[in-house]
């Protein structure tokens, strides 16, 4: 047999074999469920805070409308705290008690002067009672749309870190990073927050930060280093931007001073910020193994409920 007829015999052979092995895979991909998310925190000498909105279908517009008009009213939110009951007040950002503004801004994570434009209502209570206490469990009982949620969470004793200094980066003169030396509780569970606000004026005049910032990877636990005393640093979360040039972003200048603040989370919190934090570091790259973010409410709803037990140090840029 001619070696051609052998190649085109051997070929038949091969594709026969291929699609005798085909087989057609259907995917039921389950149509899109909308769900309520409420996003709540408590922290002490703070009022809780508490928004409901709604999850929205991955065709739905992710314009800035779009996303404010996921934003729910016309809840009722009861909070208990040691057999005492409040109910939660509707609050809108475009009518906000005087001396309510910068707490407010904080927790919706926008300047103070944006507060008028973006018309979110929370629910919250200005009855300092019923403000955050170290301690203390706090309860949500909602009644939405027919359906009732609740959800616990609570303000533990916090951690005071040792001392907080700045550092200056060898390669980089002028520049560091903030350090700090925790010593950990032995034998307990702990689980730490980080955010950072630098308190100096700008050139023009204006408050360099208007809000504490998350770092980059923010939240941690203590499995790793349960009784140790240690010490550790973390970047500048505020200068990530086109005005800072790439080799001066994530430090500290020399001359900044900042207010560092540390808080100290339930186990639950921690769980639920980890997941978090993973997921925002994944970026929705392809590569990354999915992350399944827990929820603290029940009948379906997703979302979280935490307590913040807070913690304050001044860090001085200085040689």
């Amino acid at each position: 047999m001619k070696e051609s007829n052998r190649l085109i015999i051997g070929f038949f052979i091969l594709v026969s074999v291929f699609t005798a092995c085909q087989k057609e895979v259907v995917i039921d991909i389950p149509g899109y469920a909308e769900k309520v998310v409420f996003d709540g925190r408590i922290e002490t000498g703070l009022p809780p805070f508490l928004l409901i909105s709604k999850t929205n279908d991955i065709y739905a517009p992710t314009d800035l409308n779009a996303i404010l008009q996921s934003f729910q009213s016309g809840a009722f939110v009861q909070m208990i705290v040691d057999g005492d009951t409040v109910l939660l007040d509707e609050i809108c950002s475009d009518n906000l008690p005087p001396g309510t503004e910068e707490p407010f801004a904080a927790f919706f994570g926008v300047d103070i002067a944006d507060l008028p434009f973006i018309n979110i209502c929370l629910y919250s209570t200005l009855n300092t009672s019923f403000f955050g206490q170290v301690g203390k469990t706090y309860q949500l009982n909602i009644l939405f749309e027919g359906e009732n949620y609740s959800a616990i969470t609570s303000i533990v004793a916090p951690v005071y870190l040792d001392s907080v200094y700045w550092k200056e980066d060898p390669n980089t003169p002028n520049n560091g990073f903030c350090w700090a030396r925790l010593s950990d509780p032995q034998g307990v569970f702990n689980a730490y927050f980080w955010e950072s606000r630098r308190v100096h004026l700008n050139q023009e005049g204006e408050l360099t930060d208007a809000r504490f910032v998350p770092t980059f990877s923010p939240v941690t636990d203590d499995t790793f280093f349960d009784g140790i005393s240690f010490e550790f640093g973390y970047e500048n979360p505020h200068n990530f931007n086109a005005e800072t040039s790439p080799n001066e972003r994530g430090f500290y200048q020399l001359g900044d001073t900042a207010i560092i603040k540390f808080s100290s989370l339930d186990k639950k919190a921690y769980e639920f910020l980890e997941k978090k934090y993973i997921q925002l570091q994944n970026g929705g790259s392809p590569f990354a193994s999915p992350v399944n973010i827990p929820t603290h409410f029940n009948n379906g709803a997703l979302g979280s409920w935490i307590g913040y037990s807070s913690t304050f140090d001044t860090l001085f840029c200085k040689l």
